[in-house]
């Protein structure tokens, strides 16, 4: 069974198509890249997964059940990218909030927040953390349930590279220990971290391969100048 399957697809806002007609699974056990430019409906999509974006038409099913489903809440976590904590708690507080609406204890806030490199500023209120501290504050209240599929929008923003690599690195670590990820992102460098890749554009999708599949049928090693060659070849075809 896919972890994620999405079929016909269509989202407006407004007289806007954000999504037009998706269609695609995530395979289980993987870590999925979104990726795209700003606006190109990463985020859109992303809620559609987890079931709070309106749709027009088509759906979406997680773990066999339609996405939002109450059956869903304790199997789906999902990281927002604007940080989703309390700014008035301490970073551990807000972990144990968490955990304790996953049925989880002090421990596994402790070990959330060691994961993404917090366990050092966990007495801070998280309203006096910096931007990127925030994202990792977020990050470690959706892992405290131990959620079988993980929805990130952009996780890496505001991130330094050492620990955009550290993360990088917990996200294979989880996928090799049976959980999906569907990460998002606009950074092309992060691509080759996927082991699959949805390329997205204007709404609709220009790949749905692995890294070496999109440089293959670009013709380029340059995961970058294959995305461009995807997106004129797409323009020339529309044309």
């Amino acid at each position: 069974m896919n972890a994620v399957t999405v079929t016909d697809l269509v989202v407006d806002r407004g007289k806007r198509r954000v999504l037009d007609g998706l269609s695609f699974t995530v395979p289980p056990g993987q870590v999925t890249g979104l990726l795209g430019p700003s606006g190109s409906g990463k985020s859109t999509l992303l809620r559609a997964v987890v079931g709070v974006q309106v749709v027009r038409s088509g759906g979406v099913t997680v773990l066999g059940e339609p996405a939002g489903s109450p059956a869903l809440r304790s199997r789906v976590g999902y990281v927002t990218q604007a940080p989703s904590v309390y700014a008035d708690l301490t970073v551990r507080e807000n972990a144990r909030y968490f955990a304790a609406l996953y049925g989880r204890g002090a421990k596994e806030a402790d070990a959330a927040l060691a994961a993404v490199g917090l366990a050092g500023a966990a007495g801070q209120l998280v309203e006096n953390l910096s931007g990127g501290q925030r994202g990792r504050a977020s990050l470690a209240c959706a892992l405290v349930g131990d959620p079988e599929v993980l929805v990130l929008d952009e996780p890496t923003v505001g991130l330094d590279p050492v620990l955009r690599v550290e993360l990088w690195a917990r996200f294979h670590a989880l996928a090799a220990a049976g959980a999906t990820l569907l990460v998002s992102s606009h950074v092309m460098d992060e691509a080759a971290r996927c082991d699959r890749l949805l390329l997205l554009r204007d709404g609709a999708l220009l790949a749905d391969a692995t890294p070496a599949e999109v440089r293959a049928e670009a013709g380029t090693d340059d995961l970058e100048d294959a995305f461009l060659r995807l997106i004129r070849a797409r323009e020339e075809v529309a044309a």
